[in-house]
């Protein structure tokens, strides 16, 4: 556990900084939970609108894509998520999780960072030269015929943590370890936020047209890379995203792929 220069970002220091309107004028501060997004999926299932925002210091089960565990130390980093109840219908929800990252790059380039996002989910910094995850996203949506009930976007953010586990050491990193100074939790995530409200009203206005807008610019467009899923691995490079989300992929025949799920490496 790092020090926290700044203390945790409860609702006052929050408060004290966020420029939104809607987005996160509702927020649920707890020192520790199992996982946010179940906490926010139960307060929406209770009736709670759009622009909940809650966050812990701590996450017993936090979870990222894939099933996949979501390291949570306490005292460091941001674990967030988001309630929003979109108006699109369903099959227009699944490129939030693009709009969610560029939100999230938008962010760290107000910070002076230059991220990079990687389809679908993960939001990168340059270490060394090489990529390191500094953001992970996980949208979850309930919908009923179509309908959509609630979506609950997931955040963790990794600020100022110091160290990280064997398995993730070569792989992640975070704000602190990339500039060399310690960042105020509650500054960073009200900079998250009013992106991501000017973002999600885009979205709500024009649908997954402006997702795609806003994630291409930090996406890393032309370069090569291996693609790992269901069925044969591809290789080849990448020309962006479809409305949809799905990644276009143009392998060394010409032949352009449309990848709705996967492992991307370079």
């Amino acid at each position: 556990m790092t020090d926290d220069l700044f203390g945790a970002p409860t609702a006052e220091r929050l408060g004290a900084r966020l420029e939104t309107r809607w987005l996160g004028r509702t927020y649920e501060w707890h020192e520790a939970c199992d996982s946010t997004n179940d906490l926010a999926a139960a307060r929406a299932r209770g009736g709670a609108a759009q622009g909940l925002v809650v966050a812990t210091e701590r996450q017993a089960a936090g979870r990222g894509r894939l099933g996949r565990a979501w390291h949570s130390p306490a005292g460091e980093n941001l674990y967030v998520s988001i309630l929003l109840r979109p108006a699109r219908p369903a099959p227009e929800i699944p490129p939030l999780t693009l709009l969610a990252g560029a939100a999230v790059a938008r962010a760290l380039a107000r910070l002076g960072f230059q991220p990079q996002l990687k389809w679908p989910n993960d939001v990168q910094l340059a270490v060394d030269g090489a990529a390191r995850k500094v953001a992970g996203i996980l949208t979850e949506m309930s919908s009923e015929g179509g309908r959509v009930g609630h979506v609950v976007v997931g955040l963790g953010l990794n600020v100022n943590a110091l160290s990280f586990p064997e398995e993730l050491g070569a792989r992640a990193t975070s704000l602190r370890l990339a500039a060399g100074r310690a960042f105020e939790r509650a500054a960073v995530l009200a900079a998250v936020l009013e992106e991501l409200e000017r973002l999600y009203e885009a979205f709500e206005a024009r649908g997954p047209a402006a997702a795609g807008e806003a994630w291409q610019p930090f996406a890393a467009l032309g370069a090569r890379c291996r693609v790992s899923g269901p069925g044969a691995d591809l290789e080849g490079t990448m020309l962006g995203i479809d409305a949809d989300g799905a990644l276009r992929l143009q392998d060394d025949a010409g032949h352009i792929h449309r990848v709705l799920s996967g492992e991307i490496s370079t």
